[in-house]
């Protein structure tokens, strides 16, 4: 993942893992969460979910949140609220769609990352890369907890990996699905619920996303 002001990392033939917390309100449990999953593998960056608690609140929860995150050398985003990045430390913020992500680019851009999902079409995914968005995701659940089916999404991501320089991130609803993104040319995976759910804890869960990482490599 890009940091703030440098330009995206070439496409490495191992996608690394980009980690979508639950919403939060309070970052003292989320920080203890963050501290061991940053420790169980490799993490480019971190999306905050935070609950709809007043600005302040947000700010500062992002505020406390930030070190444990950068000083790992992963970007911290913000899942919307691009006025708040530059308030809150983060290193960026992603955008649900394209009408989102162009009113942001002038609130992000040169300075920080702005990513972009919620792509519902090849146009979109086009258009919000033409605009300046310095990643795109494919497959993360909408608002409903909906999302198309995974050989849908399989599609998508490899068109776009065959086809465009832009980073790709594809989103992954289970630890099986990881595997079979990483071989169809993602830049990075996002894993969320089925690593903060897991029974296991958050950092077998993560170190175990590695290691099927690492079978994709060797299978390479």
């Amino acid at each position: 993942m890009a940091s703030r002001g440098k330009p995206a990392e070439p496409r490495h033939p191992v996608p690394r893992l980009y980690l979508v917390t639950p919403q939060v309100a309070d970052p003292a449990g989320l920080a203890h969460l963050l501290a061991e999953a940053l420790g169980a593998a490799d993490i480019a960056a971190v999306l905050l979910r935070l609950q709809g608690t007043d600005e302040r609140s947000q700010v500062n929860l992002a505020k406390a949140l930030a070190p444990t995150v950068q000083d790992k050398g992963a970007a911290l985003l913000l899942d919307g609220h691009p006025h708040l990045a530059t308030r809150a430390g983060a290193d960026g913020a992603h955008l649900t769609g394209t009408e989102a992500l162009t009113a942001a680019l002038a609130t992000l851009k040169p300075a920080r990352i702005a990513g972009c999902g919620g792509l519902e079409t090849r146009h979109d995914a086009m258009f919000a890369a033409e605009s300046g968005a310095d990643y795109v995701m494919f497959g993360e659940p909408d608002e409903n907890g909906n999302r198309p089916s995974f050989d849908a999404i399989a599609d998508r991501v490899a068109w776009w990996a065959e086809v465009f320089e832009i980073p790709c991130v594809g989103f992954a609803a289970s630890l099986d699905e990881v595997e079979p993104l990483a071989t169809l040319g993602v830049d990075f995976i996002a894993v969320g619920d089925c690593v903060f759910g897991d029974g296991r804890g958050c950092f077998a869960a993560l170190a175990d996303a590695a290691r099927r990482l690492a079978r994709t490599e060797t299978v390479a």
